[in-house]
């Protein structure tokens, strides 16, 4: 039963994991990550690597025997008609996903960059109509990387990482797409799957290097993990979108399943989380369906033939991912994550709150956290000043404390007390980090941080254990 439970985990992880977290929950970019040697000591990391592992061989096993080959047939002749329309479903999709965005209206290629640029929403538009013609398609093409150099403005090159990848490989598409070049043209869809493909095991990073981001989710929507415990959870849901992304560049039938998952586990990420992740994924969604729709056999490369090149080759790329993400967090910020450009101006890497997201209060008036949650993302201050988000943290703090300390049960009552203190600490110093200047202050208020919310995880586990709601 217990490898039943891990098994189902594993199959249900990815979830999550395709729920963009900066999206739905507010982050610290410039935070120091958790050491790599906090997830290479996490066993749940290695039985996932384990049973993906096992999945890849089996399906590669598979793929050289007739039974194989059947299993590809029975996928072109699904996938023929739109493999064979394959550009006008591409320059739909992308132009449908510009006008979506538009219509969201301020922001620059994804949900959770802002942009107060009224402009930018028209050119989101004008890129949408430019994709229908060959000789306008490049410039669509600069109009999307240029989108992503605007908002560097506005964001940290780190943060913009996420992003990077897919409007490169879709700009990329458009140009090799308008090209005569028959050389170049082929490579088209080949951009689209690398692009996508790195995207997707670049972000799963994050649920290796902060892992404290995912919290808030799977405490608001509990039925994600399965009833899997989350300490569990999040760190094979960063396995599952690893692999499954590793798996687009390999062989024709470990690709075509891998999109076939991917594809389910987006449109599932659909219900719990709304519109927002529907259009934000629009476009790794488009090019997931081709990649299933790519007849390609994929076996140019010779080291992909073999057995032993699958578990050689996914090391070999997890630890180049890892080594670029941590090196260059660490490079840009410092190993504590407190120099670098963003030290600064902290407002560009942590997130205002925002009425849609369910973790963000509306500016003026933040909502109190709730009794069984935590506080996350520092208040929006009335008026824009420190001073007003203090002492709004300070009167929630003590509305909440004198409420917990009311419970008839004296242990209860010292507990739900000092959550309601460790909330306000934690405010306070998220407060710090969205205004303060003083290196050793933000330091201080990191560790504040990381000390109340682990004290708080230890309180609500306790009020659990015990019966408290």
């Amino acid at each position: 039963m217990r490898r039943l439970a891990i098994a189902v985990a594993l199959a249900a992880a990815p979830l999550l994991a395709q729920a963009h977290v900066k999206w739905f929950a507010p982050y610290i970019v410039e935070a120091p990550p958790q050491r790599i040697a906090e997830t290479l000591t996490d066993r749940w990391f290695w039985i996932g690597i384990l049973m993906v592992l096992a999945f890849f061989l089996a399906t590669r096993a598979i793929e050289k025997t007739r039974v194989g080959t059947t299993i590809l047939a029975g996928f072109d002749k699904v996938s023929g008609p739109l493999w064979a329309r394959g550009d006008d479903f591409m320059r739909f999709v992308i132009a449908a996903f510009f006008v979506a965005i538009f219509a969201v209206g301020g922001v620059y290629l994804t949900p959770d960059l802002k942009s107060p640029y009224e402009w930018v929403s028209w050119m989101q538009l004008v890129i949408a109509g430019l994709v229908f013609s060959r000789r306008t398609m490049p410039l669509a093409a600069a109009g999307i990387i240029g989108l992503w150099l605007m908002a560097l403005t506005q964001y940290e090159f780190f943060h913009l990482l996420d992003y990077l990848a897919l409007g490169v490989g879709v700009a990329a598409y458009l140009v090799l797409a308008a090209s005569n070049n028959p050389e170049w043209n082929k490579y088209r869809f080949a951009v689209l799957r690398w692009g996508v493909a790195i995207a997707l095991m670049w972000s799963s990073l994050e649920k290796f290097a902060y892992p404290d981001w995912f919290y808030p989710l799977v405490e608001e929507r509990p039925f994600l993990t399965f009833g899997m415990p989350r300490d569990v959870f999040i760190p094979m849901a960063g396995v599952a979108e690893f692999t499954m992304g590793f798996g687009l560049l390999w062989t024709a039938l470990i690709r075509r399943l891998s999109a076939i998952a991917l594809f389910v586990i987006f449109n599932a990420a659909v219900y719990p989380f709304g519109r927002l992740d529907l259009v934000g994924h629009a476009l790794i969604m488009a090019v997931i369906v081709i990649i299933f729709a790519d007849p390609t056999p994929q076996v140019r490369f010779a080291l992909r033939r073999t057995l032993v090149a699958i578990p050689a080759t996914l090391v070999a790329t997890m630890a180049a991912f890892a080594f670029t993400y941590w090196g260059l967090h660490h490079l840009l910020y410092g190993v504590d994550g407190q120099s670098g450009v963003a030290s600064s101006n902290n407002s560009r890497s942590t997130h205002a709150p925002d009425p849609e997201r369910p973790h963000g209060a509306p500016a003026a008036t933040p909502a109190a956290p709730s009794a069984g949650g935590h506080g996350h993302g520092a208040p929006a201050a009335a008026g824009g000043t420190a001073q007003a988000a203090y002492l709004a943290s300070m009167q929630r703090m003590h509305a909440d404390m004198e409420a917990g300390v009311k419970n008839a049960d004296a242990d209860q009552a010292f507990v739900r007390g000092m959550i309601a203190h460790h909330r306000a600490a934690i405010e306070m110093a998220q407060i710090q980090l969205q205004h303060g200047k003083d290196a050793q202050q933000r330091q201080l208020a990191q560790s504040i941080i990381a000390t109340q919310q682990r004290e708080i995880d230890e309180m609500q586990a306790w009020l659990k254990r015990s019966g408290g709601s």
